[in-house]
């Protein structure tokens, strides 16, 4: 698999380079992307069978979610085998052919790594659990009670109550930042560390070509498990995220250590030119830029844009302040499986797509790699689930509010039944989306979303100043907007209600990508740009 070859590469794009520079990921939430033998469950093969769609699209590279086997607890991210596929998945066959065909396709392959935490039922965490005085107990987090018999300290769970279960037989604690059935690997323990240098070279041999590290600022804890400062009261019936985001996460969140485990991890994946991009939650660009020092992580999602309704000033004060801390180093999206897509948080229909792809475009000239989630590009809202819920978040969490079921449901090819993600019915149960949202429906209509964003991937290709030269914000009078130029590019994303006009300092410019058509340059020589509103234009120029 390591001598397979890319016929495809980005226009303008150094050879010299790492691959990931200059180009967009694509993420696959992969039970709801396809599935190809009719059990309701997206597979490897599904995704082998669509990668032409994603080659006409024209992303660069495709993260796939956890395949591995997995009781499913978390939907896969509680992970018993870390070097297999699930049968409900399909097959590491299956798995060689999706990389092999991606690869002839010009497509990277990126999978997920899930380091913080493994299933509760894989044979590491069995052993320890049953042979307290055995080497695999170490590779946990076990603690004595409280004083009182409680858990050893206030830390909580993301997915609600202490981050802590009780093991009767030893008469102490496991720690699980999320649920019970995720116990928290020791990173401290070097037999960890040495697992995973083995499992990320098996998975390279294999052809991938770059891992996105699930919670990476979550590994390391505070050695004495020190209590976390509590900075609001927690409330009977409180949403888990909520009551999560009642404390400063300085002990078990965020430690410097996490920065060492990467620049080992670099040290396997450099070599084998596989990008190492980090979900890093940090609460501030220089905590954040920390993981991309030099030798560490490659580059890291910025997450917070993904967490905001419609709120232009606070958004752009974000991606100025976290673009600004690491230039080349973030990797930019706007929704993932974890968060209500931005359609719907950007208040749906017409003004939501106008919104999302005024806010993307900006983000196609940050540097770094950008990232669409599966079906963003159709402008899709929210799915409706028609019963039952499934995220463990909803599940066992009576008035849960943050509940992720709405962004995982089918990927939406044709108007054929279950919208032709399955021939059988899919695990979970929504609405049938309109035509209007389909694949099919939308490449038949050239106004339709899908075409809008290939062409804003297309105007990336054409003109890698996009993302090469270096970045010069123009300042504004409003802060709801923002300007910049890159060498031969400038872009101006307005997103304020009204039309905004920005002097751009130099004659000559051209539209050649407008998120919604209507902007205007004056007549002194192209001089300034008029913009209307919740829109982002890139303009080009030969001067």
């Amino acid at each position: 698999m390591t001598g397979s070859t890319l016929q495809r590469s980005a226009a303008g794009h150094d050879m010299a380079e790492p691959w990931w520079r200059g180009a967009v990921g694509y993420e696959i939430y992969v039970r709801s992307f396809a599935d190809s033998n009719g059990d309701g469950v997206g597979d490897l093969a599904g995704i082998t069978s669509r990668l032409d769609y994603l080659s006409w699209l024209g992303v660069d590279a495709v993260w796939l979610t956890p395949f591995y086997p997995s009781p499913g607890h978390d939907h896969g991210y509680d992970v018993s085998d870390y070097c297999a596929v699930s049968p409900r998945h399909g097959s590491l066959e299956d798995f060689d052919t999706l990389v092999r065909e991606a690869h002839r396709r010009g497509l990277r392959v990126m999978v997920d790594i899930v380091p913080n935490h493994t299933s509760i039922e894989h044979q590491w965490f069995a052993s320890a659990r049953n042979r307290p005085e055995g080497p695999d107990r170490d590779r946990y987090l076990w603690a004595d009670p409280a004083s009182d018999g409680g858990p050893p300290n206030n830390w909580r769970s993301h997915f609600g109550g202490p981050a802590w279960t009780f093991d009767e037989a030893s008469g102490q604690y496991w720690c699980h930042l999320f649920l019970p059935e995720q116990p928290d690997l020791n990173w401290r323990n070097p037999a960890v560390r040495e697992d995973f240098d083995s499992i990320l070279r098996w998975w390279t041999d294999r052809g991938v070509d770059g891992f996105r590290v699930d919670v990476a600022h979550g590994l390391v804890k505070d050695a004495r498990l020190r209590d976390n400062p509590q900075i609001a009261p927690i409330t009977e019936g409180m949403d888990p995220f909520d009551a999560f985001d009642a404390f400063e996460h300085r002990h078990d969140m965020d430690q410097s250590e996490n920065v060492e485990v990467f620049r080992r991890w670099s040290r396997v994946c450099a070599p084998r030119q596989a990008m190492l991009l980090g979900e890093v939650n940090a609460p501030w660009p220089d905590r954040m830029s920390r993981y991309v020092e030099p030798g560490a992580l490659d580059q890291v999602f910025f997450l917070r844009t993904a967490f905001l309704g419609w709120a232009p000033e606070t958004l752009l004060t974000m991606v100025r302040s976290m673009h600004d801390a690491a230039p080349q180093q973030i990797s930019w999206v706007l929704s993932n499986h974890d968060r209500s897509r931005p359609v719907t948080r950007f208040g749906g229909g017409e003004s939501g797509l106008q919104r999302s792809l005024a806010v993307t475009t900006l983000f196609m000239a940050l540097g770094g790699t950008p990232f669409l989630f599966q079906g963003e590009e159709l402008a899709l809202p929210d799915g409706v689930l028609r019963a039952g819920l499934h995220d463990p978040v909803s599940v066992r969490n009576e008035g849960a509010i943050h509940g992720r079921d709405g962004c995982r449901t089918p990927m939406p090819w044709d108007s054929s039944a279950h919208n032709g993600f399955s021939t059988g019915d899919p695990w979970i149960d929504s609405e049938f989306r309109p035509p209007e949202h389909t694949v099919d429906g939308q490449r038949d209509d050239p106004d339709a979303a899908v075409h809008r964003y290939r062409s804003l991937l297309a105007v990336r290709r054409r003109h890698p100043d996009m993302w090469r030269a270096p970045l010069q914000w123009i300042e504004t009078a409003d802060p709801r907007v923002a300007a910049l130029r890159r060498g031969s590019i400038a872009v101006v994303a307005n997103l304020s209600d009204r039309r905004a006009r920005v002097p751009l300092g130099s004659p000559g410019w051209q539209p050649v990508f407008e998120s919604r058509a209507g902007s205007s340059l004056d007549n002194r020589e192209h001089e300034a740009i008029s913009v209307p509103a919740e829109s982002t234009v890139v303009l080009a120029t030969d001067q």
